[in-house]
């Protein structure tokens, strides 16, 4: 599945869309500044979350992080364990919040 820009994320979230949009970054990071409706999991805490997420293993998933690095290994992970349709969310959280600036 193709990457999402913050542009076409912003517009689905202004059109009432709510895919499970999963923030990466750590606790702390999230907690300094989220995107709506983003669920922190961190990503060395992904693994232990699999059951928790297995509702969703055909549905859209968007992962972000701060600038792209590590949501682009959450999205390989997830892929990896079967997900059929993981989104990263380009440039992450620094792109999305530049974006609606």
């Amino acid at each position: 599945m193709a990457d999402i820009t913050p542009a076409e994320l912003r517009q689905r979230q202004q059109a009432g869309e709510t895919p499970l949009l999963i923030d990466v970054r750590e606790t702390w990071e999230h907690e300094e500044g989220r995107i709506p409706g983003a669920q922190n999991i961190p990503l060395n805490s992904l693994p232990e979350k699999l059951d928790d997420l297995d509702e969703w293993k055909n549905q859209e998933i968007i992962v972000h992080c701060k600038g792209g690095g590590r949501s682009a290994s959450a999205k390989a992970f997830l892929t990896q364990q079967g997900f059929t349709n993981v989104r990263n969310l380009l440039g992450g959280y620094q792109a999305y919040t530049a974006e609606g600036k």
